[in-house]
């Protein structure tokens, strides 16, 4: 090349492939090269365990560390107790249990811990294909099956007795009715449908234990929004209602109670608790108080006030709802209804007792000295308030 040859020529003519000719020209150009590829490498490693880094703390700690299956081996080699191995780590026995049983060696029986972190890694993948559609011939028996009119349970119960040692044959009758119910999957013949017991196409929704379907069409007012002078009972006029039932839910009483007095009102329901009568007689019982004793009116979400918001807009009371399964946020009531079940026994029909024998119980309840109004009586309570308001408004 020093003469003028080419480059391609002088490889040629010596013997070289045109890249060796080129690194004896650079000497540095191989060692670029190669701590180039050292970088990328370098790169790569880290990126990867970035990423294993970013999965463990993704992962849930439900689920077993790689740390703690090492624990798991070291504690193993030692003699130590499934129990105890549970509790050095935090995890339940039949945590520790199942997880050697799952994941040591199938021939000599030792429990290696990395091994344990790969089966553990391969299982976890979401979603798996299903025992149907990976096996044929499960698919065929199931489906005649099926067709012979067994249940997804019979099915189920039937294949694990008649094929104890083929676990890959042992499905349960969830992914059964999954074969059959969800779209796109082809495990199963849609028309399978008619051999279930229901005839059903598809799944019926099942509302979780917490959700609630709205109660009534009109919307309800919960005791969140109600103002805050009712529940420091500092102003009269918010009262609690409920039903007391007779014998066999036949016959019921309305009870209402004044929060700041703890005045009790009885409405007279007879054998009818539907929501209009229920209404009819609230509002006839509401027209009996002055203006400012008709201040809120708080209930529970029973069926009878359905038409809550007729008597509210007929009575000018706003009614306040209860949360579910809530009775202490009607405290006085629960308690006046206790104090009324020694008139009204429970088991008995309350459509004997007249609107008369209704207005007696009350008075009598209102005239009893109580503790929590320092020995006062309700309907001695209310009377000061009632002359302190007529005073007051007296020109």
């Amino acid at each position: 090349m020093a003469a003028g040859t080419g480059t391609n020529e002088a490889c040629r003519l010596v013997g070289v492939n045109r890249k060796t000719g080129y690194e004896w020209r650079h000497p540095g150009f191989k060692r670029a090269k190669q701590d180039r590829a050292r970088e990328r490498q370098r790169v790569r490693r880290e990126r990867e365990q970035a990423a294993e880094q970013a999965r463990a703390a993704a992962r849930s700690d439900r689920y077993l560390s790689q740390d703690e299956r090492i624990r798991i081996a070291d504690l193993v080699r030692a003699g130590s107790s499934q129990a105890a191995i549970a509790a050095g780590l935090g995890r339940s026995p039949s945590t520790i249990s199942r997880e050697i049983r799952r994941n040591q060696d199938p021939d000599s029986g030792d429990y290696h811990p990395y091994a344990a972190q790969q089966h553990a890694e391969q299982r976890r993948p979401r979603p798996k294909p299903s025992k149907l559609a990976a096996s044929p011939q499960l698919h065929t028996v199931v489906q005649a099956m099926l067709d012979s009119k067994y249940s997804p349970q019979q099915i189920s119960r039937r294949l694990r007795r008649d094929h104890p040692e083929q676990s890959e044959w042992h499905v349960s009758h969830e992914t059964i009715y999954q074969a059959i119910y969800v779209q796109g999957r082809g495990e199963l013949r849609r028309e399978l449908t008619t051999a279930l017991r229901t005839g059903r196409a598809v799944r019926k929704p099942r509302r979780e234990p917490g959700q609630r379907r709205p109660r009534f069409t009109s919307p309800m007012i919960m005791i969140s929004d109600r103002p805050a002078e009712a529940d420091d009972r500092a102003l009269p006029g918010h009262w609690e209602g409920d039903l007391i039932i007779g014998k066999g839910g036949q016959s019921a009483i309305g009870t209402l109670v004044e929060r700041a007095t703890r005045y009790v009102l009885l409405v007279h329901l007879g054998k009818d608790r539907s929501a209009e009568h229920v209404r009819d007689a609230l509002i006839a019982t509401a027209a009996t108080l002055p203006a400012h004793l008709k201040r809120s009116l708080t209930w529970d979400q029973g069926a009878e006030m359905a038409l809550h918001h007729e008597f509210s807009l007929t009575a000018d009371m706003p009614v306040y709802f209860c949360d579910p399964h809530s009775p202490w946020q009607r405290g006085s009531n629960e308690n006046t209804n206790g104090l009324l079940r020694q008139y009204f026994p429970k088991g008995t029909d309350l459509a004997q007792h007249n609107p008369e024998h209704l207005t007696h119980v009350a008075a009598e309840l209102n005239g009893r000295p109580r503790m929590t109004l320092n020995w006062d009586t309700p309907a001695e309570r209310l009377a000061k308030l009632l002359e302190t308001d007529r005073v007051a408004t007296t020109p």
